[in-house]
């Protein structure tokens, strides 16, 4: 991991088209800018886990679905 140095107003450039300009450090908050285009995704880390497990949750079938499918199977009539 790259770390730098910024103060407010200067930039790190990534690549040739994105820019990250810090804007403001107010105690432990700092604010920061994205010039970026449109083709390339920005999303802030912890919303990316959030996403992730709340995926896996909903992938995973609970323990009560899958015995209720089962129960469901068990008992259907024959067609």
């Amino acid at each position: 991991m790259l770390v730098l140095s910024r103060r407010p107003g200067e930039s790190v450039v990534i690549g040739d088209d994105v820019t990250v300009t810090v804007l403001e450090v107010r105690g432990d908050v700092i604010r920061i800018g994205i010039d970026a285009p449109r083709s390339v995704a920005v999303h802030r880390a912890e919303l990316l886990e959030q996403l992730e497990s709340s995926n896996r949750e909903a992938a995973s079938p609970s323990d009560d679905a899958v015995a209720s499918l089962s129960q469901a199977l068990r008992t259907r009539p024959e067609a």
